[in-house]
C-alpha cells in the first residue's frame, strides 16, 4: 500500500464525509424524546419553568455530559418531563423529522415511549393524534417517512408494559410497525416481558428490544429466545460470546449499532474498543444509528463517519452499510426498492 501523506489522508476523510452527508439513508434506532435538539429542549424548558433542564441552549452541553448509564437515564427522564401536552408532542415529532431530513434520511423508525406521556396526563388518543399529524406533515413537507416503534420503559416495570401494550393494540396508529423495550438493563430481566411481546407479535408488530447494551450476552439470548427479537438494539456485549455471534450471523438477526452513544453512556470505554469490527468480522449484519443524537453531541452522519473509520470503509462500503438499514427495516418492498435504487444511483454518480 503506498504511503499517504497527512494532507492526502485529511482530504480523503473530507471527501468521504461529504459523500456521507449527501447519502440517502434509513435510521432504525433513534429515540423520540432523545432526538430533541438543544433549541427545542430549551424552548420546552422555557414553556415549563421549574424543570431541572436549563432553558439556555448553551448550558445544555454540560447538562448532557453523563457520568454513567444511570446518570444518562436520570437526565433523559428530566427531558421527558418537559413533554406535557399534545402540542409539545407534535412540535417535538415534527422537529425531529426536520433534523432527519437535513441529513438526507428518507425513512426512520422512531422509538416512541407513549407511557412516559400518558402517565404525565396526556390522553392516549391525543398522543396518537399528535404523532400521526406530525408524521403526515413530515412526509408531505419534508419528504421523510416516519414509522413508530412503541417502547416499554423497562425501569417502570410491568405496569408500563401493560399500558404500552394496551396503547399499541387498542389505539394502534397507522405508523406503528414494531414493539420495543428500553431503559436500564441491570435489574430488569427480559423474560418478564414475554407475555407483552407475545401479544404485540400476535397483532403483527415486529420485535426490536434493546439488549446487551450494559449487561452481558445472556440478555441478548433472552431477547431472542423469550421476546422473539428480529433486531437487537445495541447488542454491544454480543462480542463476548462467539456462539452468540455465530447465531446472529446464521439467523441474520441484525444489531442496531450506536457507537457514540455507547461511549457517552460508558457502555464501551473508548471508540477504539468498540465491537463493531468484531461484529462485521463474524458476519453479523449491522446497521449504524444515532440513538439520542443531541444528548450525545452527534447525528446520523457523524455515526457513519465513525463507523467508516473503525471499519476502514470507502464510499462503496459506506453505501453497503446504508443498504443494510434499508434491507432490515420494516419498510414495504416497494419502498425498500426505491431507497436502495436511490443509494445505488447516488453512489454511482459520486463515482
Amino acid at each position: 500500500m503506498p504511503d499517504i501523506a497527512p494532507g492526502q489522508a485529511a482530504a480523503a476523510r473530507g471527501g468521504l464525509d461529504a459523500f456521507i452527508a449527501g447519502l440517502p439513508k434509513a435510521e432504525l434506532h433513534v429515540h423520540h424524546v432523545g432526538s430533541a435538539s438543544p433549541r427545542i429542549v430549551a424552548e420546552l424548558a422555557a414553556r415549563h419553568p421549574g424543570s431541572k433542564v436549563p432553558a439556555d441552549p448553551s448550558a445544555l452541553a454540560d447538562f448532557f455530559t453523563f457520568r454513567d448509564f444511570a446518570h444518562f437515564i436520570e437526565v433523559y427522564l428530566a427531558v421527558v418531563d418537559l413533554i406535557r401536552d399534545a402540542e409539545d408532542v407534535r412540535l417535538l415529532t415534527f422537529e425531529v423529522a426536520r433534523d432527519l431530513a437535513r441529513q438526507n434520511v428518507r425513512y426512520a423508525e422512531l422509538t416512541v415511549t407513549p407511557y412516559s406521556s400518558t402517565r404525565r396526563g396526556i390522553p392516549g388518543e391525543a398522543f396518537m393524534e399528535a404523532i400521526e399529524d406530525a408524521r403526515k406533515a413530515a412526509e408531505a413537507e419534508l419528504g421523510v417517512t416516519l414509522r413508530w416503534c412503541f417502547d416499554i420503559p423497562g425501569e417502570a416495570g410491568l405496569v408500563s408494559a401493560e399500558e404500552t401494550t394496551r396503547l399499541a393494540l387498542d389505539l394502534q396508529p397507522d405508523g406503528l410497525v414494531s414493539f420495543g423495550l428500553g431503559g436500564p438493563e441491570i435489574g430488569v430481566p427480559r423474560p418478564q416481558f414475554k407475555p407483552y411481546f407475545d401479544r404485540a407479535r400476535a397483532a403483527g408488530l415486529h420485535s426490536v428490544p434493546h439488549a446487551g447494551e450494559t449487561t452481558g450476552p445472556q440478555t441478548v439470548w433472552d431477547a431472542i429466545n423469550e421476546l422473539g427479537a428480529e433486531r437487537i438494539g445495541h447488542g454491544t456485549s454480543s462480542a463476548q460470546d462467539p456462539r452468540l455471534l455465530a447465531h446472529l450471523a446464521e439467523h441474520r438477526i441484525p444489531l442496531e449499532v450506536c457507537p457514540t452513544s455507547n461511549i457517552a453512556t460508558r457502555a464501551v470505554a473508548a471508540l477504539e474498543e468498540h465491537p463493531i469490527t468484531a461484529f462485521v468480522e463474524a458476519g453479523v449484519l449491522v446497521t449504524v444509528n444515532s440513538d439520542d443524537p443531541p444528548m450525545f453531541g452527534t447525528d446520523l452522519n457523524t455515526e457513519y463517519e465513525v463507523a467508516a473509520r473503525l471499519l476502514g470503509l470507502d464510499p462503496a462500503g459506506v453505501a453497503a452499510l446504508a443498504k443494510n438499514a434499508v434491507e432490515v427495516s420494516f419498510m414495504d418492498t416497494a419502498g425498500k426498492a426505491r431507497l436502495t435504487a436511490e443509494i445505488d444511483a447516488y453512489t454511482a454518480a459520486w463515482g
